[in-house]
């Protein structure tokens, strides 16, 4: 699953949309993050970790990596 997919499942069980993640991001960071922005990032795959971690903590969740048993 792609950055931009994980991203939409969390809105969506978040009943939130883009438009207020961008909203709420400016408003905690106090930087200007814009709906274009973040769906231009997404569509390109340009989105730093930092800031996915970032988007993802406003959201309520926390990226977690797992070690693969083989």
């Amino acid at each position: 699953m792609s950055v931009s997919e994980d991203l939409k499942i969390l809105l969506l069980k978040e009943k939130m949309t883009i438009t207020e993640l961008a909203a709420l991001a400016a408003e905690k960071s106090g930087k200007p993050y814009t709906v274009f922005g973040i769906s231009q990032k997404l569509a390109r795959s340009s989105m730093k970790y930092d800031e996915l971690k970032f988007l993802a903590q406003i959201l309520g969740y926390r990226i977690n990596f797992e070690k693969i048993e083989e």
